[in-house]
């Protein structure tokens, strides 16, 4: 059993594509994901990357006058330099064009061959370019991809396959023994279905065009892109040479995807990897699409989100606040700037921004910007009192990938500071020389409870939980969840600073 160690994952994201805000909405949850468990003092993995191969890139790279690696290094650098901006802490960027990558495929493809899995044929059927995916008469609709909804080609060629309806019954025999295998419900229940429906054997190889892993022991056969790509998650992990890394973080405690590939997630690579007598993922979980002010984002409507100028305009905090508050994770969401301003407005720069500002304001006017922990509190209604219950539900939240709730949860208990000063009155207080410790203890535990804040934020929004660390003197790094006791810090030196979040204008 693994103790501490935990291995997330988001998909690698097709380099025949520009990184739009599913892409950073995926890959900021599962860096809060990763933040978090850190911060519980877990060895995290946490791996992303881009697929590369396949039928689309190589046409793509063909109309714009490149070679498909020219390419792929081109739109590499893109999600790369989108990743730095969102301040996504990944351990590892695969590429499955690298050559450890290679190795990884060929010795799957070996294993799922020796177990007689594998078998050569001639594939007749529907074949969307798109998507990279086979879809027979009965799945059509209206003629089109299922998926996405565009023509599709009649494809025959010689194939190897894969012997995928074997193992229907031992998929729906695990799903059944794991509950949470995959994830929403709602999105087990689809894939319960389509396997019900029937499994049928699956094409893995093509010999229409090059851009791939050769199959070995035929390569005029390029393996297909979703074995090749689903692989990634065992390359990380230093399949197949590194055993001991391997034995360390495989199998994979979550992996994180939209939910327009989950069947390649919770239906194809379970069979592989049952093929290959490999543990399976503990968890699958899709999240939903994003639309803008109720519509689908399309090019040709222009309203496509950009994540690039959103963090430009807002800033990187707004942007992945916004994101896993708006909408319960999991949940189709709907971006809309009237929306985000709110946000912004309201709970960023009145609950949070004000709190601090007028918190280290009060310290710096009645105590030269230094406090000191009281001997004893000498304040009824601590809200700190509330300390243990709050991070209990933080826990829980997380754990379930509830970030929506946890972050009502977390503005609840600023509402509960911002109640307390105004009940406190320290502007009251300090008019009273006799009042001076009361005045200390309550400006105290209203620092003290900023900086447990900056704790809890951390995942969700880094640069601001050390902005407000900054502000309250703390030279240390954000490291533990044991940051967030109360008292522990027995001075405070603070600096009153700029707004935390401007206000934003219409």
């Amino acid at each position: 059993m693994k103790d501490n160690i935990f291995y997330i994952t988001t998909p690698i994201y097709y380099v025949n594509d520009v990184p739009h805000i599913g892409h950073a909405y995926t890959t900021i949850a599962a860096d809060v994901i990763a933040r978090y468990k850190r911060l519980m003092d877990f060895d995290v993995l946490f791996t992303t990357g881009t697929d590369e191969h396949g039928e689309k890139v190589e046409k793509s790279a063909k109309s714009t006058g490149e070679t498909p690696i020219e390419l792929a290094n081109r739109v590499v650098g893109r999600f790369k330099d989108l990743w730095g901006k969102l301040d996504i802490s990944f351990n590892d960027f695969i590429r499955t064009t690298e050559a450890r990558h290679k190795e990884a495929v060929n010795a799957l493809f070996d294993m799922v061959n020796a177990k007689g899995d594998i078998y050569k044929g001639e594939y007749e059927d529907w074949y969307c370019v798109p998507c990279e995916n086979f879809v027979t008469d009965t799945q059509l609709v209206n003629g089109r991809c299922p998926d996405c909804g565009r023509p599709v080609e009649k494809l025959t060629e010689e194939s190897y396959f894969f012997r995928m309806s074997k193992y229907q019954g031992m998929l729906l025999e695990h799903i059944e023994r794991h509950p949470d295998f995959i994830q929403p419900e709602s999105k087990k229940n689809e894939v319960v279905s389509f396997i019900k429906k029937g499994l049928n054997d699956l094409s893995i190889s093509r010999t229409s065009f090059s851009w791939g892993i050769k199959l070995p022991g035929d390569e005029k056969h390029v393996i297909y892109v979703w074995f090749d790509a689903l692989a990634n998650y065992l390359t990380v992990c230093g399949f197949p040479e590194d055993t001991e890394r391997f034995s360390r973080y495989w199998p994979a405690d979550i992996h994180l995807i939209g939910k327009d590939i989950l069947r390649f997630h919770a239906v194809y690579w379970p069979t592989f990897l049952m093929a290959a007598g490999l543990p399976l993922p503990k968890k699958i979980f899709a999240h939903g699409w994003w639309t803008v002010d109720g519509q689908k984002m399309s090019k040709s409507l222009g309203n496509v989100v950009n994540p690039y100028e959103t963090v430009e305009e807002y800033g990187v905090d707004v942007f992945r606040y916004f994101l896993l508050r708006e909408v319960p994770f999991g949940l189709d969401g709907d971006f809309s700037v009237s929306s985000l301003r709110h946000r912004v407005n309201g709970e960023l720069a009145n609950d949070l921004g004000n709190l601090l500002s007028r918190s280290t304001g009060m310290v710096e006017r009645y105590f030269e910007g230094v406090i000191d922990r009281p001997e004893r509190v000498l304040v009824d209604d601590d809200p700190l009192t509330e300390l243990d219950a709050v991070i209990g539900e933080y826990s829980e939240y997380m754990e379930g990938l509830e970030f929506s709730r946890c972050l009502e949860m977390i503005w609840k208990f600023i509402g509960r500071l911002n109640r307390f000063v105004d009940a406190k009155a320290p502007w009251v207080l300090a008019k009273d020389p006799e009042k001076r410790e009361e005045l200390r203890a309550v400006l105290y535990l209203l620092i003290d409870s900023l900086k447990i804040i900056g704790v809890l934020l951390y995942p969700f929004m880094p640069k601001t939980s050390v902005e407000m660390w900054q502000r309250l003197g703390i030279k240390e790094g954000i490291e533990s969840i044991e940051d967030a006791q109360a008292g522990i810090t027995k001075r405070y030196r603070v600096t009153k600073g700029e707004p935390l979040f401007k206000r934003l204008e219409d």
